[in-house]
Protein backbone atom coordinates (compact mmCIF):
# COMPACT_ATOMS: atom_id res chain seq x y z
CA UNK A 1 0.00 0.00 0.00
CA UNK A 2 1.35 3.11 -1.03
CA UNK A 3 2.26 5.45 2.36
CA UNK A 4 -0.03 8.63 1.15
CA UNK A 5 -2.86 6.10 1.09
CA UNK A 6 -2.21 5.46 5.11
CA UNK A 7 -4.63 6.81 7.69
CA UNK A 8 -6.86 8.19 4.10
CA UNK A 9 -9.59 7.40 6.47
CA UNK A 10 -9.29 9.50 9.50
CA UNK A 11 -11.56 12.72 9.41
CA UNK A 12 -9.76 15.98 7.96
CA UNK A 13 -10.19 17.44 11.68
CA UNK A 14 -10.37 15.81 14.62
CA UNK A 15 -11.31 16.89 17.46
CA UNK A 16 -9.22 17.24 20.63
CA UNK A 17 -10.59 16.11 24.07
CA UNK A 18 -8.02 17.85 26.40
CA UNK A 19 -10.76 20.78 27.29
CA UNK A 20 -13.34 18.29 27.95
CA UNK A 21 -10.79 17.29 31.02
CA UNK A 22 -11.04 20.53 32.46
CA UNK A 23 -13.18 20.24 35.87
CA UNK A 24 -13.94 24.46 35.62
CA UNK A 25 -16.19 24.34 33.27
CA UNK A 26 -19.71 22.03 33.93
CA UNK A 27 -19.81 18.46 33.61
CA UNK A 28 -22.85 18.54 31.19
CA UNK A 29 -21.78 21.49 29.35
CA UNK A 30 -18.53 19.20 28.47
CA UNK A 31 -21.17 16.07 27.44
CA UNK A 32 -23.23 18.41 25.03
CA UNK A 33 -19.99 19.14 23.29
CA UNK A 34 -19.28 15.73 23.03
CA UNK A 35 -21.88 14.54 21.88
CA UNK A 36 -22.42 17.63 19.20
CA UNK A 37 -19.26 16.41 17.93
CA UNK A 38 -20.00 12.82 17.85
CA UNK A 39 -23.31 14.11 15.54
CA UNK A 40 -20.93 14.96 13.30
CA UNK A 41 -18.90 12.16 12.66
CA UNK A 42 -15.82 13.01 13.17
CA UNK A 43 -12.52 10.96 14.78
CA UNK A 44 -11.82 12.16 18.62
CA UNK A 45 -7.96 12.37 19.71
CA UNK A 46 -8.03 11.64 23.66
CA UNK A 47 -5.86 10.14 27.49
CA UNK A 48 -6.27 8.82 29.85
CA UNK A 49 -3.86 11.79 31.39
CA UNK A 50 -6.40 14.42 30.50
CA UNK A 51 -8.62 15.25 33.52
CA UNK A 52 -11.58 13.82 33.70
CA UNK A 53 -12.29 14.01 29.84
CA UNK A 54 -12.73 10.20 29.90
CA UNK A 55 -15.53 10.30 32.26
CA UNK A 56 -17.38 13.13 29.98
CA UNK A 57 -17.05 10.55 27.14
CA UNK A 58 -18.22 8.12 28.88
CA UNK A 59 -21.14 9.49 29.43
CA UNK A 60 -21.77 11.03 26.09
CA UNK A 61 -20.73 7.19 24.83
CA UNK A 62 -23.08 5.81 26.95
CA UNK A 63 -25.76 7.97 25.30
CA UNK A 64 -25.43 7.00 21.84
CA UNK A 65 -23.76 4.04 21.25
CA UNK A 66 -24.08 3.57 17.48
CA UNK A 67 -22.00 7.07 17.51
CA UNK A 68 -19.09 6.27 19.14
CA UNK A 69 -15.96 7.60 17.58
CA UNK A 70 -13.23 6.49 16.09
CA UNK A 71 -10.12 7.02 18.83
CA UNK A 72 -6.36 8.09 18.79
CA UNK A 73 -5.18 7.99 22.16
CA UNK A 74 -2.11 8.45 23.75
CA UNK A 75 -0.02 5.26 25.07
CA UNK A 76 3.56 4.40 25.70
CA UNK A 77 5.30 5.26 28.14
CA UNK A 78 9.26 4.13 29.24
CA UNK A 79 9.23 0.59 28.61
CA UNK A 80 7.08 -1.68 27.01
CA UNK A 81 5.80 -3.63 29.49
CA UNK A 82 3.15 -0.34 30.73
CA UNK A 83 2.41 -0.76 27.03
CA UNK A 84 -0.96 -2.91 27.05
CA UNK A 85 -1.72 -1.47 30.65
CA UNK A 86 -1.91 2.27 29.55
CA UNK A 87 -3.81 0.82 26.76
CA UNK A 88 -6.57 -0.67 28.82
CA UNK A 89 -6.33 2.67 30.87
CA UNK A 90 -7.87 4.51 27.65
CA UNK A 91 -10.40 2.17 26.65
CA UNK A 92 -11.67 0.38 29.32
CA UNK A 93 -13.04 3.27 31.18
CA UNK A 94 -15.08 3.80 27.78
CA UNK A 95 -16.49 0.77 27.95
CA UNK A 96 -14.31 -0.09 24.54
CA UNK A 97 -12.07 -3.81 23.19
CA UNK A 98 -9.91 -1.36 20.94
CA UNK A 99 -8.09 1.62 19.76
CA UNK A 100 -8.61 2.49 16.16
CA UNK A 101 -5.30 4.93 16.46
CA UNK A 102 -2.19 4.21 19.31
CA UNK A 103 0.00 7.32 19.52
CA UNK A 104 3.42 5.99 20.33
CA UNK A 105 4.41 8.17 23.20
CA UNK A 106 7.90 7.06 23.54
CA UNK A 107 10.57 7.74 26.08
CA UNK A 108 13.87 6.41 27.98
CA UNK A 109 14.58 3.14 27.44
CA UNK A 110 11.17 2.44 24.94
CA UNK A 111 12.63 5.32 22.60
CA UNK A 112 16.21 3.63 22.37
CA UNK A 113 14.56 0.26 21.79
CA UNK A 114 12.43 1.94 18.73
CA UNK A 115 15.52 3.59 17.48
CA UNK A 116 17.32 0.68 17.50
CA UNK A 117 14.98 -1.50 15.80
CA UNK A 118 14.84 -3.60 18.95
CA UNK A 119 12.01 -5.71 20.27
CA UNK A 120 9.52 -3.03 20.83
CA UNK A 121 8.41 -4.11 17.22
CA UNK A 122 7.34 -7.05 17.55
CA UNK A 123 5.00 -6.04 20.98
CA UNK A 124 3.40 -3.77 18.68
CA UNK A 125 2.93 -6.23 15.85
CA UNK A 126 1.30 -8.24 18.19
CA UNK A 127 -0.99 -5.73 19.70
CA UNK A 128 -2.14 -5.09 15.92
CA UNK A 129 -2.39 -8.90 15.42
CA UNK A 130 -4.90 -9.30 18.30
CA UNK A 131 -6.88 -5.93 17.35
CA UNK A 132 -6.23 -4.31 20.53
CA UNK A 133 -4.71 -1.29 18.61
CA UNK A 134 -5.45 -1.18 14.89
CA UNK A 135 -2.71 0.80 13.79
CA UNK A 136 0.02 3.41 14.98
CA UNK A 137 1.44 6.83 14.74
CA UNK A 138 4.71 7.88 16.03
CA UNK A 139 4.49 11.13 18.27
CA UNK A 140 7.56 13.50 17.84
CA UNK A 141 8.56 16.60 19.28
CA UNK A 142 11.67 18.73 18.31
CA UNK A 143 13.64 17.03 21.12
CA UNK A 144 12.73 13.56 19.90
CA UNK A 145 12.96 13.55 16.04
CA UNK A 146 16.56 12.22 15.97
CA UNK A 147 14.98 9.04 17.54
CA UNK A 148 12.19 8.95 14.49
CA UNK A 149 15.12 9.79 12.15
CA UNK A 150 17.44 7.13 12.89
CA UNK A 151 14.18 4.22 13.18
CA UNK A 152 13.15 5.76 9.68
CA UNK A 153 16.37 5.51 7.90
CA UNK A 154 16.66 2.19 9.51
CA UNK A 155 13.38 1.01 8.11
CA UNK A 156 12.13 -0.31 11.29
CA UNK A 157 8.61 0.93 11.29
CA UNK A 158 7.75 0.13 8.34
CA UNK A 159 4.82 -2.17 8.55
CA UNK A 160 4.15 -1.50 12.27
CA UNK A 161 3.93 2.18 11.91
CA UNK A 162 1.17 4.19 9.94
CA UNK A 163 2.07 7.65 10.15
CA UNK A 164 3.72 10.33 12.39
CA UNK A 165 1.90 12.98 14.92
CA UNK A 166 3.21 16.02 16.20
CA UNK A 167 2.50 20.21 16.51
CA UNK A 168 2.15 21.32 12.51
CA UNK A 169 0.31 24.53 12.97
CA UNK A 170 1.72 27.94 11.05
CA UNK A 171 3.59 28.56 14.37
CA UNK A 172 5.20 25.61 14.90
CA UNK A 173 6.02 22.62 13.45
CA UNK A 174 7.31 19.91 15.50
CA UNK A 175 9.62 18.25 13.45
CA UNK A 176 13.18 18.60 13.12
CA UNK A 177 14.47 20.17 9.58
CA UNK A 178 16.14 16.73 9.21
CA UNK A 179 13.45 14.66 10.12
CA UNK A 180 10.52 17.00 8.01
CA UNK A 181 12.41 16.89 5.05
CA UNK A 182 12.89 12.84 5.66
CA UNK A 183 9.01 12.32 6.30
CA UNK A 184 8.41 14.77 2.89
CA UNK A 185 10.85 12.44 0.77
CA UNK A 186 9.37 9.68 1.90
CA UNK A 187 5.63 10.56 1.80
CA UNK A 188 4.99 9.53 5.24
CA UNK A 189 1.46 10.20 6.36
CA UNK A 190 1.25 12.30 9.10
CA UNK A 191 -1.56 14.39 11.78
CA UNK A 192 -1.13 17.42 12.50
CA UNK A 193 -1.55 18.73 16.27
CA UNK A 194 -2.37 22.00 17.72
CA UNK A 195 -4.21 23.20 14.92
CA UNK A 196 -4.33 27.14 15.78
CA UNK A 197 -1.52 27.32 18.23
CA UNK A 198 -3.06 28.48 21.34
CA UNK A 199 -5.30 30.97 20.04
CA UNK A 200 -5.83 34.01 17.37
CA UNK A 201 -3.08 34.60 15.71
CA UNK A 202 -3.69 38.33 16.30
CA UNK A 203 -4.47 38.06 19.96
CA UNK A 204 -0.96 36.29 21.03
CA UNK A 205 0.88 39.24 19.07
CA UNK A 206 -0.81 41.83 20.40
CA UNK A 207 -2.46 41.18 24.10
CA UNK A 208 0.04 40.74 26.67
CA UNK A 209 0.16 36.98 28.22
CA UNK A 210 -2.10 35.65 25.44
CA UNK A 211 1.14 33.30 24.49
CA UNK A 212 2.12 31.19 27.19
CA UNK A 213 5.49 31.25 25.72
CA UNK A 214 7.55 34.33 24.51
CA UNK A 215 8.70 32.49 21.21
CA UNK A 216 4.56 32.54 20.26
CA UNK A 217 4.22 35.75 20.39
CA UNK A 218 7.35 36.61 18.82
CA UNK A 219 6.66 34.09 15.90
CA UNK A 220 3.12 35.80 15.75
CA UNK A 221 4.21 39.01 14.85
CA UNK A 222 6.35 37.20 11.91
CA UNK A 223 2.84 35.25 11.10
CA UNK A 224 0.20 38.04 11.08
CA UNK A 225 0.65 40.22 8.21
CA UNK A 226 0.55 36.75 6.34
CA UNK A 227 -2.58 35.60 7.61
CA UNK A 228 -3.84 39.77 7.36
CA UNK A 229 -2.81 39.76 3.78
CA UNK A 230 -4.02 36.28 2.68
CA UNK A 231 -8.07 37.68 2.80
CA UNK A 232 -9.23 34.79 4.90
CA UNK A 233 -11.38 36.22 7.41
CA UNK A 234 -10.70 33.15 10.09
CA UNK A 235 -7.43 32.35 11.72
CA UNK A 236 -9.07 28.57 12.14
CA UNK A 237 -9.81 28.57 8.89
CA UNK A 238 -6.69 29.60 8.03
CA UNK A 239 -4.86 27.04 9.95
CA UNK A 240 -6.99 24.18 8.62
CA UNK A 241 -6.25 25.05 5.08
CA UNK A 242 -2.37 25.65 6.16
CA UNK A 243 -2.57 22.33 7.62
CA UNK A 244 -3.91 20.07 4.51
CA UNK A 245 -1.52 22.15 2.31
CA UNK A 246 0.78 19.01 2.39
CA UNK A 247 -0.71 16.35 0.53
CA UNK A 248 0.49 13.61 3.09
CA UNK A 249 -1.46 15.80 6.00
CA UNK A 250 -4.28 13.63 6.66
CA UNK A 251 -6.01 15.60 9.83
CA UNK A 252 -4.99 18.34 12.10
CA UNK A 253 -6.45 17.85 15.37
CA UNK A 254 -8.11 20.98 17.35
CA UNK A 255 -9.37 20.98 20.92
CA UNK A 256 -12.40 23.62 22.50
CA UNK A 257 -14.89 23.43 24.82
CA UNK A 258 -16.21 26.29 23.27
CA UNK A 259 -19.69 25.47 21.00
CA UNK A 260 -18.53 28.49 18.84
CA UNK A 261 -15.37 27.71 18.32
CA UNK A 262 -15.92 23.89 17.79
CA UNK A 263 -18.20 25.43 14.91
CA UNK A 264 -15.42 27.24 13.50
CA UNK A 265 -13.60 23.84 13.06
CA UNK A 266 -16.51 22.05 11.98
CA UNK A 267 -17.32 24.61 9.49
CA UNK A 268 -13.52 25.01 8.47
CA UNK A 269 -13.43 21.44 7.65
CA UNK A 270 -16.56 21.18 5.28
CA UNK A 271 -14.62 22.33 2.56
CA UNK A 272 -10.63 22.28 2.95
CA UNK A 273 -8.67 24.61 0.25
CA UNK A 274 -4.88 24.31 0.40
CA UNK A 275 -3.38 27.99 0.70
CA UNK A 276 -1.62 29.39 -1.91
CA UNK A 277 1.58 27.85 -3.02
CA UNK A 278 3.37 31.38 -2.13
CA UNK A 279 1.89 32.04 1.39
CA UNK A 280 2.82 28.13 2.17
CA UNK A 281 6.74 29.02 1.84
CA UNK A 282 6.66 31.61 3.22
CA UNK A 283 5.42 30.16 6.42
CA UNK A 284 7.80 26.79 5.75
CA UNK A 285 10.68 29.57 5.30
CA UNK A 286 9.79 30.75 8.91
CA UNK A 287 9.37 27.11 10.56
CA UNK A 288 13.05 26.13 8.65
CA UNK A 289 14.99 29.24 10.95
CA UNK A 290 12.90 28.73 13.91
CA UNK A 291 13.97 25.19 14.14
CA UNK A 292 17.45 26.04 14.21
CA UNK A 293 17.45 29.27 15.65
CA UNK A 294 15.06 27.54 18.87
CA UNK A 295 12.94 24.64 18.08
CA UNK A 296 16.04 21.44 18.33
CA UNK A 297 18.14 23.59 20.86
CA UNK A 298 14.84 23.26 23.49
CA UNK A 299 14.93 21.14 25.97
CA UNK A 300 12.10 18.73 26.85
CA UNK A 301 8.64 20.17 26.98
CA UNK A 302 10.05 23.95 27.38
CA UNK A 303 7.92 24.87 24.29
Amino acid sequence: MSQTKLLSDVSPYVYGTTRLGDAKIPFDDRVKVARTVMNADIWFHTSHTYGDALKVLRVAFDEERAKVPKLIAKIGWTNINELRDVIHQNIDPLGLDHLELGQLCLSGALADDFANGGKCYEVFNQIKQEGLVNRFVLEVFPWTSQTALKALRGGYPQGIVDGYIFYLNPLQRFASNELWDELMDRKEPIIAMRTVSGGNVQRLRDVPGAAWKDYLQKRAVEVAPIFEHSGIKSWTEFCVCFGHSFPQVRATVGSTSQPERLKEFLDAAKNIQPLPDDIVKEITTLQYRWSNELDVRAEAWTM
